[in-house]
């Protein structure tokens, strides 16, 4: 980890914070507080790459409560009710089960800057999230000398990522390439378009950091989704709600622990967290 402090570390993570509200408020957004318990999250179902053991509730006033694991579907509330363009620097809680402890970049508390746009396409996404990458590289000297990031980056088909690869084309891409790169089309949970959704992986072999799409507006498309999932009975509330209108929008969430793991060259993403969350290793304060 070059050697880095605790506080050094603090520093990078403070200047990524502070950059990333700079610069989504600079395209227009509007920061939103996060939501940390509710009777919904997203349920991680479809996504063949996660390994969440089980969502987190606690029960209060008579309420089952969810521990947040992403703020999508209350983002797209918002956006039904209006909302334009909004971020969030938003806490998520994922149970992982312990072998992602080896991967070096799952924590099972980490937060992400999580952003929405109405009636968005993933064009427009790839727009901010490339400048916000290039203005974040200006702000870091060992950004700049690890190699320049320029927009536009590159685009890759996962299904021709796979055919090259194998099931580990994440790992053996990101550790080929020198630049951040888009992977385009992947399984995913049932509001995400799968043909216009996205994962943003980085370089150097530190792997995924965004990962959003398109997101399915469709009623019916929407809970023929879920019912082929199997959760339409478990999200009754977002039934309810997709049945009043889902007003079509794109966006993402940016890890910011793998982030500050990736500007500090960090063996581990517990190597950036003052008080590590790692799934297999015991909270210890």
């Amino acid at each position: 980890m070059n050697g880095l402090t605790r506080v050094e570390i603090a520093r990078i993570t403070d200047k990524v914070l502070d950059h990333a509200q700079r610069y989504f408020r600079s395209e227009g957004f509007l920061e939103i507080k996060p939501v940390m318990l509710a009777c919904i999250t997203d349920p991680l179902d479809g996504d063949p790459g996660s390994a969440v053991l089980k969502t987190g509730t606690i029960e209060y006033g008579g309420q089952n409560l969810s521990l947040m694991q992403s703020m999508i579907l209350h983002k797209q509330k918002l956006i039904a009710e209006g909302f334009e363009k909004i971020f969030i620097m938003s806490p998520n809680i994922r149970l992982e089960q312990p072998h992602r402890e080896k991967t070096g970049r799952h924590a099972f508390e980490f937060m992400q800057v999580d952003f929405e746009i109405a009636h968005g396409k993933k064009e427009d996404v790839f727009r901010i999230v490339e400048g916000f990458m290039v203005s974040l590289s200006e702000e870091f000297q060992s950004l700049k000398e690890r190699g320049k990031i320029e927009m536009p980056f590159e685009r890759h088909l996962v299904k021709d990522l796979e055919a090259e690869y194998g099931p580990d084309w994440e790992t053996i891409m990101s550790r080929k390439s020198r630049h951040p790169f888009w992977a385009l089309g992947l399984e995913r949970e049932f509001y995400d378009d799968e043909k216009n959704n996205y994962d943003l992986i980085l370089p150097e072999g530190y792997g995924e950091v965004l990962s959003g799409g398109q997101r399915i507006h469709e009623t019916e498309a929407v809970l023929e989704r879920m019912k082929s999932h199997g959760i339409l009975e478990k999200n009754m509330e977002y039934v309810e709600f997709a049945r009043q209108g889902i007003v079509p929008s794109a966006g993402g969430g940016i890890g910011v622990d793998r982030l500050v793991r990736y500007i500090a060259e960090a063996e581990h993403v517990g190597d950036v967290q003052l008080f590590p969350r790692i799934p297999g290793r015991p909270v210890t304060f």
